[in-house]
C-alpha cells in the first residue's frame, strides 16, 4: 500500500513538472519538430529519475527488474535514438537535389525590376542608427522612459509608401510590467529610413500582447495555446496602413524527411491590441504585410540551391558550379514590398560576385541578376579608403538603381556611430567611389551633376580649348580629402577648376599671375583645367 501511494505521488509530481516545463518551453506537439522528440525524451528521462528515487526510498536498493523507472529509461533512450536517426536521414547527404529545389530563381532584369530613385527616396538610416534614434526619442519623454524602453525589433517595412523601421515599446522590468500590465503598452516607435525622423505613435488601442508581457499575454505563449501543433518561425512586429499593430508569425513545415527542408506553409496574424488572430495561406496574406519569410531561412535555401545543384559530393570535392551567398545582406523597398538583397559569389569567396539576388519576403519570389560586381565588403573597404584619414566605418551596402546600373550606397559613421558622410560605389568597379556630406550631394556627384566628382571612370573625350589670361581671383577647397582650386581669369566670366594633382605650381599661384591653360567645358559656367602650361 505504501509503495502504491508513493507511485501515485510520483505520478502527480511528474505530471506537474511536465505541465510547468511545457508552460515555459512551449514546444509544438508535432512529430516534425526535432524539439518535440528532444522534449519527449527529456520527459521520459525525468519520469525515470523520479520513479528511481521513489523506488530507492521504499526498497532501499536499486534493481532493474520489472521497475517503472527502468522501462521509462529504456523508452527515453529509444525516443532519443529515433529522433537522432530521423535527424540524420533528413540531412542533405541523402536529399541534395530536394534541398537545391527549395527555392526557384528566375533571371531578372535589374533596370526594369528595380526602379530608379531620387536623392529624397534613398533609405540612409540603417538598423543601428534607427535604434540610436529611437532610444534618443524615448529619452526625451520623461513620463514614458521611467516605465518603458524600446524593444529591439526595428522591423523594416513599407508604410504608406515609404521604408520605415517599427518597434514596440516594452516594459522596463518586472515591476514596471506589474504597474502597467492592466493598461498595456501605449506606443510604438516609427523611424523614417529616408530622413531619420522618429515618431512615437499611439495606436487606437494599447498593445496587450507582446514579447515583454508575462504569463498568458506573452505573445508566444498566447499563440502556442491556440495552435498547439504548429511550428512557429519568427515573430515579426508590423503595422498596417492605418497604424494598427500586428504580430506576423510564419508557420513552418518540413518537406524533406521528418526534420529537413524547412519552409513556410502558412501565416498567423495576431492583432497585438485585441488578441484577434487568424491563420491564412501565403497566397491570402494582405499586401501590407512585408515579412513572411525569415531572412535566415531564405539565405539557407539560396545557399542550398547554389551548393547542391551538382549533388552532395560535388559540393565537397569537385565543387563545379558551386555558389554561395556573401556574408551579409540588406533590404530593398520595391513596389511596396520588402526584398532581401545579397550577393552571389563562387564557393572560393573571392572579392567579386557573379551576380546578386532579390527575394520578396512576402511571397519568396526570387530573381537572380547575372551582373558581375564587387563583393560588398570590398566596396565597403573602398568607401572607407576614400576617407581613411577620418577613420569612418561603412554600413553594409544598399543596392540602388542609378541610370539602369547597380550601385552600392553606404553611410559612413564615426566612432560614436553617427552618420557623417555617404558613399556611392559602382557595383561593377569598386574603384569608382563618390563621397558626399549629404545624400543629394553624393548622388549629384555620381551622376555628374555636381562639381568635384571623384569618379574615376573614363569619360568620352571632350574638346580641349587653350587660353592665356591673368588671374583675378583664386580660392582652394578641400573635397573628399582632395584640394581643388577655383580660378577667375581676366576677361572671362567662367570659373576654372583644377585638382592639386594637376600641377605642383597650383599652391603658389596668386592674383595677378598670368597663366596658360588647356581646359574642357564641364557645364555652362564651370570649366575644368586639364593642363597648366
Amino acid at each position: 500500500m505504501k509503495n502504491t501511494t508513493g507511485r501515485v505521488i510520483t505520478v502527480i509530481i511528474w505530471l506537474a513538472l511536465i505541465l510547468i516545463s511545457y508552460y515555459f518551453l512551449l514546444i509544438p506537439m508535432n512529430i516534425q519538430s526535432l524539439g518535440f522528440w528532444i522534449y519527449l525524451s527529456f520527459v521520459l528521462l525525468l519520469g525515470a529519475g523520479l520513479f528511481f528515487l521513489q523506488q530507492l526510498a521504499v526498497e532501499k536498493k536499486m534493481t532493474m527488474k520489472k521497475q517503472v523507472w527502468s522501462s521509462l529509461l529504456i523508452l527515453s533512450m529509444l525516443v532519443a535514438a529515433a529522433g537522432g536517426i530521423m535527424a540524420v536521414y533528413s540531412m542533405p547527404i541523402f536529399h541534395a537535389q530536394q534541398y537545391a529545389g527549395l527555392i526557384e530563381k528566375q533571371e531578372g532584369n535589374f533596370s526594369q525590376d528595380v526602379a530608379e530613385i531620387t536623392f529624397d527616396q534613398v533609405p540612409a538610416v540603417d538598423r543601428d542608427t534607427a535604434q540610436r534614434l529611437g532610444d534618443r526619442k524615448m529619452g526625451e519623454i520623461v513620463e514614458l522612459v521611467s516605465q518603458f524602453s524600446v524593444a529591439s525589433d526595428y522591423t523594416q517595412i513599407n508604410y504608406q509608401g515609404k521604408p520605415v523601421r517599427v518597434s514596440p515599446l516594452e516594459y522596463a522590468g518586472f515591476f514596471k510590467w506589474l504597474n502597467n500590465r492592466q493598461a498595456g503598452i501605449p506606443n510604438y516607435i516609427v523611424v523614417d529610413m529616408i530622413n531619420g525622423e522618429v515618431t512615437l505613435e499611439k495606436p487606437k488601442q494599447t498593445i496587450m500582447y507582446s514579447e515583454s508581457e508575462r504569463f498568458g499575454s506573452y505573445v508566444k505563449r498566447y499563440l502556442r495555446f491556440k495552435y498547439l501543433t504548429d511550428i512557429f518561425g519568427d515573430f515579426s512586429f508590423e503595422i498596417d496602413e492605418e497604424g494598427t499593430p500586428y504580430w506576423i508569425v510564419s508557420v513552418h513545415k518540413n518537406s524533406i524527411g521528418p526534420f529537413g527542408g524547412t519552409d513556410v506553409k502558412e501565416v498567423i496574424m495576431l492583432n497585438a491590441s485585441t488578441g484577434e488572430h487568424q491563420k491564412i495561406s501565403i497566397e491570402d496574406v494582405p499586401t501590407w504585410v512585408d515579412r513572411v519569410f525569415e531572412s535566415e531561412l531564405v539565405l539557407d535555401q539560396v545557399n542550398y540551391n547554389g551548393k547542391y545543384q551538382g549533388g552532395f559530393w560535388n559540393s565537397l570535392f569537385g565543387q563545379q558550379g558551386v555558389l554561395a551567398t556573401t556574408d551579409g545582406y540588406n533590404y530593398l523597398a520595391v513596389n511596396d514590398d520588402v526584398y532581401l538583397y545579397t550577393g552571389i559569389t563562387s564557393v572560393v569567396r573571392d572579392e567579386s560576385n557573379i551576380g546578386f539576388i532579390l527575394v520578396n519576403l512576402r511571397t519568396k519570389e526570387t530573381s537572380f541578376y547575372s551582373i558581375p560586381s564587387a563583393e560588398e565588403y570590398s566596396a565597403m573597404d573602398s568607401a572607407q579608403g576614400a576617407v581613411q584619414e577620418k577613420g569612418y566605418v561603412s554600413t553594409f551596402p544598399i543596392l540602388l538603381n542609378i541610370s539602369g546600373e547597380p550601385v552600392y550606397f553606404m553611410s559612413l559613421k564615426d566612432n560614436a556611430g553617427l552618420i557623417k558622410m555617404y558613399a556611392l560605389v559602382d557595383a561593377a568597379d569598386y574603384q569608382k567611389v563618390v563621397i558626399g556630406v549629404t545624400v543629394e550631394e553624393t548622388l549629384g556627384k555620381f551622376t555628374n551633376k555636381g562639381i568635384g566628382t571623384t569618379e574615376k571612370d573614363p569619360q568620352e573625350p571632350k574638346e580641349q580649348f587653350e587660353l592665356a589670361a591673368k588671374i583675378t581671383d583664386i580660392k582652394n577647397l578641400v573635397i573628399e580629402g582632395n584640394t581643388y582650386y577655383y580660378i577667375l581669369l581676366e576677361g572671362q566670366a567662367d570659373i576654372y577648376t583644377a585638382n592639386i594633382s594637376l600641377s605642383e605650381r597650383l599652391p603658389f599661384l596668386k592674383i595677378g599671375d598670368e597663366i596658360s591653360i588647356n581646359y574642357v567645358e564641364v557645364k555652362e559656367t564651370v570649366n575644368s583645367i586639364v593642363k597648366l602650361n
